[in-house]
């Protein structure tokens, strides 16, 4: 497997999410309860998985080696991927005020569904245009040698289980919220 290889999956996983919280968004719009352990499991999933490790591997790993290759970094697609990861953050700064002490979760909804539109615009960004350049630029045996370097970070980051935990909770959120 190919650093890109799992990237792409992990954007699999986390498009998932969005789709989850989209659903949820909906429902805390009409007034609808959405139990409060479920947002905070989403966004333990958006801040551990998906900003800490998964923008960890491209913002430690993948784009250091792009700009050896001669991709530069405050400029062009690494320029904007690292704009729009800190302007994430800043949604999921403001979900987590939302939810901090407050019973009605609809202030939840606003950064919710501007972070949906982010993630999933520069996760389409990052598939069909970073990555075919990445691999262009630093070939397979580099993207292969890159998986193990990502395979150690997620462990250092997140620890032993975490993810296998996240799937879990996407699994279980899929089967409560989204279609078959």
């Amino acid at each position: 497997m190919t650093a890109t290889d799992d990237l792409r999956a992990e954007h699999a996983g986390i498009l998932r999410m969005l789709d989850i919280m989209q659903v949820l968004s909906t429902r805390l719009e009409a007034g609808e309860a959405v139990p409060a352990d479920e947002l905070l499991g989403i966004l333990d999933f958006l801040i551990t998985f998906a900003d800490k490790c998964h923008h960890g591997k491209e913002e430690d790993i993948l784009f250091p080696a792009l700009e050896s290759a001669g991709m530069p970094r405050d400029s062009g697609p690494i320029g904007v991927m690292l704009h729009e990861h800190t302007l994430g953050r800043g949604h999921i700064r403001e979900m987590e005020t939302a939810l901090a002490g407050n019973e009605n979760h609809r202030a939840f909804v606003a950064p919710a569904l501007n972070y949906i539109e982010l993630l999933t615009q520069h996760i389409a960004k990052e598939n069909n245009v970073l990555f075919p350049m990445a691999e262009r630029l630093l070939g397979v045996p580099t993207l292969t040698a890159m998986h193990d370097d990502f395979e150690l970070l997620e462990k250092v980051r997140i620890g032993l289980g975490k993810h296998e935990a996240f799937h879990w909770l996407l699994d279980d959120l899929s089967a409560k919220y989204l279609p078959a």
